[in-house]
């Protein structure tokens, strides 16, 4: 006649590690000040003895859901993809799980994301913002104690820690790539709409800062100040301007770019407007970089399939994810505390085949 099953309680995950009971209970809840390497033994300690804890009766005690909400601008781009992939591996290091929202970088969609997830009781939340400018639903969250970090954009209009890369420094060192191997007249394709909308004027006499601005218009910002630097009148007909962030419409904005102004190269400042541009160009029976030298912007399988391999920016996009998930998972551990922090990953740029002096 066999016992009843017996499962592992705190008491004995404490027992067997050798610490209190509070302490157990702070390790697992991921809540409290304790050293990492007192949490990941006890965390070690629960997993040998099989004990699962009780999520609702924690969460009563606690607070906390060990949940993360995250807000992805679009789960079809390669980008978020691998980024989600960072998140995902560090909040189950730390024993979180995550609740994911695609918005297409709608701000309605983004808002009742916001929405569902604070009716989900998320510990906190990683957002892509759809508009850095419009965060008051940010905020809200923010003062109900959930803690938000930015995944690849920052706002001036929110105090939260944000996970990027330094997109200025990024393109203008490509930008200055290809100033430097002869080319005066250089085409980039952005997700912009007008140059009105843009802030064009305003990117181009410094009057705004770069925490205002989305990525597209930090990227841009660089290629600006890598002309002035090089004492390059720009023509803004050679900023071509996709409206959305489709790879139809930046192949079109790419096409009618190339053949109204003749760029004698082309840069572009994601995967999206990166496939649109090199599809225009291969439309265009143009041959890279003999008829027109290319950069693309994310170092993706494809860029090296293609003839010529390209020469690219490349992120770091699985270390954002993960960095974006580490700093909020410091925060609500208390670990993390003050204002917030614009964490800033450096690009690489790799040279390959598609660029050519003139």
């Amino acid at each position: 006649m066999s016992g009843e099953q017996h499962h592992p309680t705190l008491h004995d995950v404490a027992r067997a590690a050798g610490v209190s009971v509070s302490t157990t209970s702070r390790a697992l809840g991921n809540y409290g000040r304790i050293s990492q390497r007192t949490r990941a033994h006890i965390r070690w300690i629960a997993d040998e003895l099989g004990y699962r804890p009780n999520v609702i009766a924690r969460s009563m005690i606690t607070g906390k859901t060990q949940s993360l909400g995250v807000v992805c601008a679009d789960l079809s781009s390669p980008f978020f993809a691998e980024a989600l992939r960072g998140v995902s591996d560090l909040a189950k290091e730390r024993g979180y799980s995550i609740l994911i929202v695609n918005t297409d970088e709608d701000l309605k969609a983004e808002q009742d994301a916001i929405t569902l997830l604070r009716d989900k009781l998320v510990d906190g939340v990683i957002v892509a913002p759809a508009d850095v400018q419009c965060v008051e639903h940010l905020a809200r969250l923010q003062r109900d104690g959930r803690p938000v970090v930015l995944l690849d954009r920052t706002s001036h209009a929110l105090e939260a820690d944000s996970v990027t890369v330094d997109d200025v420094a990024a393109v203008a060192r490509a930008t200055s790539h290809l100033l430097d191997a002869g080319h005066r007249r250089i085409g980039i394709v952005t997700e912009l709409r007008t140059a009105r909308e843009s802030n064009w004027l305003a990117l181009l006499t410094g009057g705004v800062g770069r925490t205002a601005l989305n990525p597209s218009s930090r990227r841009l910002l660089g290629y600006i100040q890598a002309h002035q630097q090089h004492g390059v009148e720009i023509d803004p007909d050679l900023v071509a301007r996709t409206g959305d962030t489709t790879v139809a419409s930046a192949l079109a904005a790419a096409r009618e770019m190339i053949e109204s102004s003749s760029p004698t190269a082309v840069m572009s400042v994601d995967n999206t407007t990166s496939v649109g541009a090199f599809s225009a160009i291969r439309e265009l029976g143009l041959s890279v970089p003999a008829d027109v030298s290319f950069v693309a912007f994310d170092n993706l399988d494809w860029t090296t399939l293609v003839t010529p391999p390209l020469t690219v920016v490349e992120q770091p996009v699985y270390e954002i994810g993960r960095r974006a998930a580490t700093a909020l998972t410091d925060r609500l551990a208390g670990e993390r505390d003050g204002a917030g922090e614009e964490i800033l990953l450096e690009t690489r740029f790799v040279e390959r085949d598609s660029v050519a002096a003139v």
